[in-house]
């Protein structure tokens, strides 16, 4: 049995004007890849680096940083989202995310707003749209879904945000089908490798196992996101790049393999994974682990409400920080 019979989807967390033109469509048939996601950091990286975008570049001169900026991600997000429609078509992932610009987090009118202009835009069914797990992103992630737009819910770090993501995207759905709505999907971005960044340091004066907080947090989180039996709603598994030389490139891929999941990752990390992939899923042996694990931080003093907020903290800031970076750079664009 492969991950595809059991459920474990592969994503491809990568976008870039050149790529998706020549080798993205290749790639999907090679390594059964079934999506993609972006990112601001992925974005502004892209556009701020490849040549690819020059071209377009100049025809938005005027334009403000934001316009520019919009007018590329449509773009590649369209183009993608069309060599993905095959996939779509299928019943069975086929989507590509875009994420509301991260200055919004804090103003639900204003992501809903934005997101159904950046849908209307794209214009393909199969487009997600990434929205953070703040409070106002909760209500965004509703009106969204209700409306028959396809909500990735992002930067999820506590099993209280993963929950109330989830409630809100349910709920979304439930009023979409109601008004005769046929299709709209949901995943829950359950961030994992950052844990490991923070907390093995301090894990190791303690004497507890590294490399674990992430992937048990995510197995906790998973098993809470199943219990509640809508299919149209998986785990996704994100940040799972390893962020050590001590750890196999595919360490966390292999260890998350969980049916009706996804996992999404940059492309030296699932060539990693498909080179042996798990023929069945780990992850439901890690439940009784992931009890012992947390009761054993807490019972060292480890906070984990204090962690879960400082990853959170870190991780937004992180995505504005791209996002002014790019802004400037395309604003002396002329």
């Amino acid at each position: 049995m492969g991950h595809n019979e059991f459920g474990y989807s592969l994503w491809l967390d990568f976008v870039e004007r050149d790529f998706l033109e020549n080798e993205f469509s290749s790639l999907l048939k090679s390594h059964d890849i079934r999506g993609a996601t972006s990112n601001p950091s992925i974005f502004a990286n892209a556009i701020t680096t490849s040549s690819a975008y020059a071209q377009q570049l100049k025809s938005l001169e005027g334009k403000s940083a934001k316009e520019k900026y919009e007018a590329l991600a449509v773009a590649d997000i369209k183009k993608a989202a069309q060599i993905l429609r095959a996939q779509y078509e299928t019943g069975k992932d086929g989507y590509i995310s875009i994420e509301v610009d991260p200055f919004l987090s804090g103003d639900a009118e204003a992501m809903t707003e934005e997101g159904k202009r950046l849908f209307a835009a794209i214009a393909q069914p199969n487009v997600m749209i990434k929205v953070p797990a703040t409070e106002a992103g909760y209500a965004t992630m509703r009106e969204l879904m209700s409306m028959g737009i396809s909500v990735n819910a992002t930067l999820i770090f506590s099993p209280d945000q993963a929950m109330k993501s989830l409630a809100a995207i349910k709920q979304g759905l439930y009023d979409f089908e109601n008004s005769g709505g046929l299709r709209a999907e949901g995943v829950i971005s359950v961030f994992v490798s950052r844990f490991d960044k923070a907390l093995d340091p301090i894990l190791a004066q303690k004497g507890i196992a590294p490399s674990r907080t992430g992937i048990l947090n995510a197995a906790a989180i998973y098993k809470s996101i199943e219990s509640s039996h809508t299919p149209a709603i998986r785990t996704l598994f994100a940040s799972t790049g390893v962020k050590s030389d001590a750890l196999a490139p595919d360490y966390y891929m292999s260890q998350l393999s969980a049916a009706h999941a996804v996992n999404t990752a940059p492309l030296s990390t699932l060539e990693a994974y498909l080179q042996n992939p798990p023929a069945m899923p780990n992850l439901p042996s890690l439940m009784a682990e992931a009890d012992e694990h947390f009761t054993l931080l807490k019972e060292h003093g480890v906070d984990m409400e204090s962690i879960y907020g400082q990853l959170m903290d870190e991780g937004l800031r992180a995505f504005e920080e791209a996002f002014a970076s790019m802004f400037q750079q395309l604003q002396q664009e002329g």
